[in-house]
């Protein structure tokens, strides 16, 4: 059984199966095309939204955070771009999984994939539907507010009203409660939901399966657009910075900006989703790469400019707010500018929304021709040539979770997916590089030895955690073995890993880069709360059982061994 589970696919069988299994996917996409659809997937509901949080939280340093996230993603992206350069087939991670370790991470790094998608694509679908509630008001429309918000923000609202009473309520509070009072009931409940979020997301839906080349040309207008605003915000902006904002760089301490972490790392989340695509480029081991590493530069260029000019215009304090860049031009004074924002905004964040409903439908399709999935959602539409009925179970996975829960809900969780695949995709390079299948790479990451390095490194960081970290060793003695298990459990995994990597990088002469991006991710993921990880968890197993339920059975490469 342990055979089969872990039974691998060869580079040569995965193309021989993407070149005979009859895709019929249109390949029409070049390396503008793919660091187009980076920009859209990666700035999205990030860089319009969740930014103010981790501002509000870490001060002007966030922006150190921002370099530090993209650093731990260059790493990351080189990896990738090493495996799609090698297995230029749809299926991201998924598939890497699979010719790395086996077919049961090949599973869990899908199911994995599935949480990032979809539960990424609901917090933007939510986030896109503030913007355009807040649009309309512009306008001087203004929708009923129980149809407009997820049910959760008006009963806190309402249990909040009757603890403290109305008064004592923020303003946002007070719109939630407007939400509850004024819903019209069924057997006394309210109807509370969130309509536009499920209509923006049927609408995109119904784009993504009409075709790649009306999506590519979407994509593209928005990312013109978008881009545009936020370099018209970065040097409309820096006329409004005053320096004396930029005090304190750090208000809240290293705790501060790191508690940003899921904030900036989801504003991040989106370019492995250009691998997803590889069987509709015109030449992926030569694109793809070069896609992934540009449209990342050119990001982190952009967020950590943006940062610097939001808290350098108002003080940080002032910017938990759902939409920081109107805001602060409406805080200088400047409410043309911030009506021009509001308006892109929603275009902006419709772009990574097609980006992300894009990619899923392409994860499910790779796993269905492996047999891991129910056939159907390998169906390829004979006319527009996309996975149809897989983007059609994209969009009700999407939309109807986005209908009636919280945003704050979904974010923590996305990253921990997304982390999850990131490590295995820079450990998987790790293990090409020792079976000798990265001489078939057309791009391989930058190759240093770490036989010492590894070692040396994880010396020094123990040294200066010990000497300058807050949580020194009484810290740890006064906590007790069952808080250190609760709440501790992933930094001892972490060190655990690097002494691994330190290790095994002696014995095999590690490539250091794919190792630093193992520990990096595995350092952010420690940053995660542990709720967060129980859902995780509680998700896998639930794949699991699908997995042995379905996928062991009918899995296509086990029924080759076994006819063999």
């Amino acid at each position: 059984m342990a055979n089969r589970l872990f039974r691998k696919k060869s580079v040569d069988q995965i193309l021989s199966d993407a070149e005979h299994g009859g895709s019929g996917l249109a390949k029409i996409l070049g390396v503008r095309d793919l660091i187009s659809l980076g920009i859209a997937a990666i700035v999205g509901a990030g860089i319009f939204s969740t930014i103010g949080l981790a501002s509000y939280n870490g001060g002007p340093a966030v922006s150190l955070l921002f370099v530090f996230v993209a650093f731990a993603c260059v790493f990351t992206a080189l990896s990738y771009a090493q495996f799609a350069s090698t297995v230029p087939v749809s299926g991201s991670a998924y598939t890497y999984a699979y010719v790395a370790f086996g077919e049961l991470f090949a599973w869990i790094i899908g199911w994995a994939l599935v949480l990032e998608y979809a539960v990424s694509n609901m917090v933007v679908a939510i986030s896109w539907s503030q913007y355009f509630v807040s649009m309309l008001e512009g306008f001087g429309v203004h929708l009923p507010k129980w149809m407009t918000m997820a049910p959760g923000y008006a009963l806190d609202a309402h249990a909040k009203s009757l603890e403290v009473g109305a008064a004592q309520l923020e303003n946002i509070e007070k719109v939630a409660l407007q939400a509850y009072e004024t819903a019209p009931r069924f057997f006394d409940i309210p109807i509370i939901f969130d309509m536009p979020a499920g209509l923006i997301t049927v609408l995109v839906t119904a784009l993504v399966y009409i075709g790649i080349k009306e999506s590519q040309r979407a994509s593209n207008i928005m990312v013109l657009i978008k881009v545009g605003i936020i370099l018209a915000v970065i040097f409309g902006g820096i006329f409004f910075v005053k320096p004396e904002n930029w005090t304190p760089f750090a208000p809240n301490g290293l705790a501060g900006v790191m508690s940003g972490v899921a904030a900036v790392f989801f504003a991040f989340i989106g370019f492995d989703s250009i691998s997803t695509t590889a069987e509709e480029c015109k030449n992926p081991q030569r694109d793809l790469p070069r896609a992934m590493i540009y449209c990342l530069v050119i990001c982190a260029v952009l967020y950590v400019a943006i940062t610097l000019v939001l808290t350098g215009m108002v003080n940080y304090k002032e910017l938990n707010v759902k939409d920081p860049l109107a805001y602060v031009f409406s805080y200088v004074g400047f409410d043309h500018m911030a009506g021009i924002i509001s308006v892109t905004s929603v275009i902006a964040i419709t772009s990574a929304l097609l980006v992300f409903q894009l990619a899923q439908p392409r994860i499910w399709m790779t796993m269905s021709r492996d047999g891991l999935l129910w056939k159907k959602f390998s169906t390829i539409h004979p006319k527009y040539k996309t996975p149809s009925f897989a983007t059609i179970v994209t969009g009700f996975v999407v939309a109807i979770p986005a209908l009636f829960f919280k945003m704050d809900f979904f974010v923590d969780l996305t990253s921990v997916g997304t982390f999850f695949a990131f490590i295995l995709v820079c450990a998987g390079v790790l293990y090409m590089d020792h079976s000798g299948i990265s001489k078939k790479s057309k791009f391989k990451v930058p190759y240093i030895n770490g036989k010492y390095i590894v070692g040396l490194g994880m010396i020094v960081a123990l040294i200066l955690t010990y000497k300058y970290s807050d949580e020194n060793l009484s810290h740890w003695l006064e906590m007790g073995s069952a808080k250190i298990l609760i709440h501790k459990s992933l930094v001892i995994i972490f060190w655990l890993t690097w002494a691994v990597m330190s290790v095994m990088s002696f014995k095999y002469n590690f490539s250091l880069l794919p190792v630093i991006g193992v520990l990096i991710n595995l350092y952010l993921m420690s940053e995660l709360g542990a709720s967060n990880w129980i859902i995780f968890v509680i998700w896998l197993l639930i794949g699991l059982i699908i997995y042995f339920a379905y996928g062991y059975k009918h899995s296509k490469l086990n029924k080759r061994a076994t006819e063999s």
